[in-house]
């Protein structure tokens, strides 16, 4: 692969950018704050960024077919309709624990919306252990937990054949793969297999895609880069530097969908921290990986 170009395209400081997701029809990169509670889009033609403020830490965003967006907002699911700002709740999870909220989320290749949930910290490096799970949204609203006892709920994708569905669990600091039955949307728990585990200088896996030739882009948070694993051999065939640590997520798209965008956080960064990454908190483009197939709920 040449060697890979990274620049700024949104310069204002997300902090805690997640989710991206391009939005051909719109030739935008749809994106959320979830510590600033907002669902985001910057128009590429134009550079324009607009942001649309929720109720609650908004984990991720996806795109409908009929245009406007499905989100996963505190512990529930929900519409929102870009043009009126307004958003539809569909159900609520999770009443039970009130320091959960949803995390990062992504549509099968059927339109099916998996997202997850993870504990908030009570205190500075204090979470209660597994107590997220993950869920999957179905088009007629019925909502199914496919799996439990997760501490961070994170980056999830499908292999170009449907049959795998790649999972993070971050403070398992490893991603894993299981059997994926994509006819009726299901998890096979039980085939659960490590891909790959992260090295020490990678830190904390966070957000995930697939490429198009099948090999996993995952963002290191706290790690300062994304890095590419070969989900076959287990093994990590790239690795591309980023200009800020808190790296959170990336996608594909632009223009044949050959570009990826990686969003990233200034939240966790103190003033010293700050004066040296300048850049933490922006979302970056990087030139070129691999396109993927871009899908919608």
């Amino acid at each position: 692969m040449s060697s890979i170009k990274i620049e700024s395209v949104v310069k204002d400081k997300n902090r805690m950018g997640e989710c991206p997701v391009w939005e051909e029809r719109q030739n935008s990169l749809v994106y959320v704050d979830i510590n600033s509670q907002k669902v985001c889009r910057w128009n590429s033609i134009t550079n324009e960024v607009q942001c649309v403020p929720v109720d609650a830490r908004v984990g991720s965003v996806a795109l409908r077919k009929h245009g406007s967006y499905v989100i996963a907002v505190g512990t529930r699911f929900a519409f929102l309709n870009w043009e009126d700002q307004t958003v539809d709740s569909i159900t609520e999870l999770e009443l039970d624990k009130p320091h959960n909220r949803f995390n990062d989320g992504k549509v099968d290749p059927m339109g099916r919306f998996f997202a997850g949930t993870m504990a908030e910290e009570t205190a500075p490096g204090v979470r209660a252990r597994h107590q997220g799970a993950l869920y999957t949204l179905f088009p007629d609203r019925c909502v199914i937990k496919q799996l439990e006892q997760v501490d961070i709920s994170n980056g999830l994708d499908w292999s170009l054949d449907h049959r795998t569905f790649f999972y993070i669990d971050s403070l398992a600091f490893a991603v894993y793969a299981f059997n994926y039955d994509v006819s009726m949307g299901k998890i096979d728990c039980g085939s659960c297999r490590s891909v790959y585990k992260l090295e020490k200088e990678e830190e904390m896996p966070d957000g995930m895609c697939v490429d198009a030739e099948g090999k996993l882009w995952v963002a290191c948070m706290d790690g300062g880069r994304v890095i590419r694993i070969d989900p076959e051999t287990g093994k990590r065939i790239q690795t591309v530097k980023m200009p800020a640590s808190r790296i959170t997520s990336c996608c594909f798209g632009g223009k044949d969908y050959s570009e990826m965008y990686v969003t990233s956080a200034c939240d966790g960064l103190d003033r010293a921290a700050l004066a040296k990454e300048p850049q933490a908190g922006e979302v970056f483009k990087m030139l070129k990986p691999l396109p993927p197939c871009p899908e919608e709920m």
